[in-house]
């Protein structure tokens, strides 16, 4: 077998999003010597970005005060908040939007079309980017982390190496950033590994499903942004709805839906499209044509769920680390926050030559003094207020408002949200409904299929499954009788099947190549059976105006 090429730099930055950029960038701003790398497992930067989005420039303008200037890409700045509570063929608008939700002074924007374009001013500072290189393997030695080892390329399905093959490299640094966004695999590995959840409560998510769509220019109204509560959604599920004018006669549309739901038939891709229907938005929508599709997993569980962000060798940054306001529905100008504070931490440990978890610490005081933490610290039980549903969410929030985040407790605890789901007979009460397969139109509303077509996705479907299945007879008939195998379901781009095997039993076929790097199944599946690792660097998604 071919020897590994061995790389050494001094920093090493997993993940070419807001926050490792922002890491990249502030650090080659505080010393011009140092040796940074950022790797990106997207076909290029801004490749697997996607978000709402509505930025608060906050971080962008600490970070870079002339980000304008520059040409930073911006769809609209904001002119319009309208927040709605929807029944199924209703709205009804609060008529004072509340101050979590006001957007005068920020700006909406393709997350990936704008971290593509600052992807180019880290480069043009002189950071080495190695976009389509996945980090498989952290580097461990005498209980530091030393660096990632990256994924070998030309490995056929079977595990046998094909002609084009590539051993990984070894990436060896002295301190090594992870900013892998939602549900890291690397980060997924360091918590368990180094404890680093201890104490906290137990990260929860949500997942968005997000189109963005060609409207015709007549509709176009400036820079309005609307929030949905209600309809398609029950009670006790939470999530909500967005839309948001782009520039061009676009406009972006999307459904978030918190994975601590208790249906386990619910599909939150089957609910955006119902929410679609509702009149109002289909009003926005009509005589228009989809562009693009694309789904991400959130980190809802704010500040009590964060890990310990600090460790022998690194850091964790962005949404890896949790970094972000719920109430708000905002990360962005966290992402540029944190990358800015873990740049300045580390470029002291450099200046120290020590890169121990006491002195990486430094991360942690200067997040606690500044914004962020006063940010977090207000939301800290948002999330956890709505486990008994919308109704009593909403009482617990504006008793936090009135008490700086405080509500009736100061922890509000939370559960793993794969806890929450109940089994089939439990939830329909042993009334189980015959399965009815939604309709799609094709104009309005789509397949996951169709939807994934226009994510760009692509993968080479001779390597290894990416989705490892750690006890594949749990998916039936035990997985069968108990849940229904809410795979199919909860998975935003059809990758699970149950296929009939033609003797009256099922097994799970993985679709692996239509994967959008989501993540939901890491954390939605009742078994905890599915584990997630990066496939061979260069696949995934190619969103455009995501």
């Amino acid at each position: 077998m071919p020897e590994r090429e061995v790389l050494e730099v001094d920093v090493l930055i997993v993940g070419g999003g807001p926050a490792g950029l922002a890491a990249a960038y502030h650090l080659r701003q505080l010393n011009g010597d140092v040796s940074i790398a950022v790797l990106e497992k997207g076909k290029e930067i801004g490749a697997h970005t996607i978000s709402g989005a509505v930025m608060d420039p906050r971080g962008i303008q600490e970070l870079m005060p002339d980000w304008k200037e520059k040409g930073a890409p911006i769809e609209q700045p904001v002119d319009e908040d309208h927040v709605l509570f929807l029944t199924e063929g209703r709205k009804f608008e609060l008529p004072i939007v509340p101050p979590p939700l006001q957007n005068h002074g920020n700006y909406i924007i393709s997350l990936n079309k704008f971290t593509r374009w600052f992807g180019e001013q880290v480069e043009h500072s002189g950071v080495d980017i190695f976009a389509g290189f996945a980090g498989r393997e952290l580097l461990v030695e005498d209980g530091k982390v030393a660096g990632v080892q990256t994924g070998d390329k030309g490995i056929d399905k079977q595990g046998h190496k094909k002609g084009n093959f590539e051993p990984g490299i070894d990436i060896r640094a002295k301190i090594t950033i992870l900013a892998e966004g939602s549900r890291g695999s690397l980060t997924k590995q360091l918590v368990k590994t180094f404890h680093l959840d201890r104490d906290r409560n137990p990260q929860v998510y949500a997942v968005g499903v997000k189109e963005v769509w060609d409207v015709p220019k007549e509709k176009k109204t400036g820079g309005r942004v609307i929030h949905t509560m209600g309809w398609p959604l029950r009670n006790e599920e939470f999530g909500g709805g967005f839309i948001y004018n782009m520039s061009d006669g676009r406009v972006s549309i999307g459904f978030v839906v918190g994975l601590d739901y208790l249906d386990p038939r619910l599909d939150p891709h089957q609910r955006f499209q119902e929410f679609k229907t509702h009149p109002h938005i289909k009003s926005i929508l009509e005589g228009g044509t989809l562009y693009s599709y694309g789904a991400k997993t959130i980190p809802e569980g704010g500040y009590w769920a964060q890990p310990q962000y600090y460790f022998n060798g690194g850091l964790i940054i962005g949404d890896a680390a949790g970094f972000l306001n719920s109430m708000r529905l905002k990360g962005i100008h966290l992402a540029f926050k944190t990358g800015m504070l873990a740049a300045q931490a580390a470029f002291e440990s450099l200046e120290a030559n020590d890169f121990s978890a006491k002195r990486l610490k430094r991360f942690e005081e200067l997040v606690e003094k500044s914004w962020v933490k006063k940010e977090l610290w207000k939301v800290r039980n948002f999330h956890q207020s709505f486990e008994h549903g919308l109704l009593a969410g909403m009482i617990h929030t504006g008793l936090q408002m009135v008490t700086a985040g405080r509500g009736l407790r100061n922890r509000y605890p939370n559960r793993p949200g794969h806890l929450r789901m109940r089994q089939l007979r439990e939830y329909y009460d042993g009334k189980l409904p015959a399965y009815a397969q939604p309709a799609f139109d094709d104009k309005l509303t789509f397949d996951k299929l169709t939807d994934l077509y226009n994510s760009g996705t692509d993968h080479d479907e001779d390597q290894p499954c990416h989705l490892v299945v750690l006890q594949p007879d749990i998916c039936h008939p035990r997985c069968t009788a108990e849940y229904g195998n809410p795979c199919q379901s909860f998975c935003p781009a059809a990758v699970y099947e149950m296929t009939d095997t033609g003797n009256g039993q099922l097994r799970l076929q993985i679709n692996a190549s239509n994967c959008v790097h989501c993540k939901t199944c890491d954390i939605m599946d009742p078994y905890e059976v599915i584990n997630w690792i990066t496939p061979e660097g260069g696949g995934g998604p190619g969103y455009e105006l995501l």
